[in-house]
């Protein structure tokens, strides 16, 4: 994987982003609360389960940035190296 690759983005994309992430992080704040509050593991769970839909949401959201941007550009330019990329981003995800 190359290091010096970057996608820009909009001042929206960023924002939304920004957005999700941050209410991912609220959640995670909430699931601390509710641990050190000894809340019910049933409780804990469910939130644990919002988050992970909350981060595969948003992973979504990028994945689908990334192929409508970055990989379309690549193989306009005749790269097709991330086509190896995207082979390996589909065995993560």
């Amino acid at each position: 994987m190359e290091c010096c690759k970057k996608t820009i983005r909009n001042k929206e994309e960023k924002k939304n982003i920004e957005n999700r992430m941050n209410r991912i992080i609220g959640q995670m704040e909430g699931i601390k609360r509710m641990i050190n509050d000894d809340r019910y593991c049933s409780d804990v769970l469910i939130q644990l389960s919002a988050i992970n839909n909350s981060i595969k949401s948003l992973a979504s959201i990028i994945f689908d940035q990334h192929l409508h941007s970055c990989v379309v550009n690549e193989i306009k330019n005749d790269d097709f190296s991330s086509l190896d990329e995207l082979t390996e981003l589909f065995r993560k995800f």
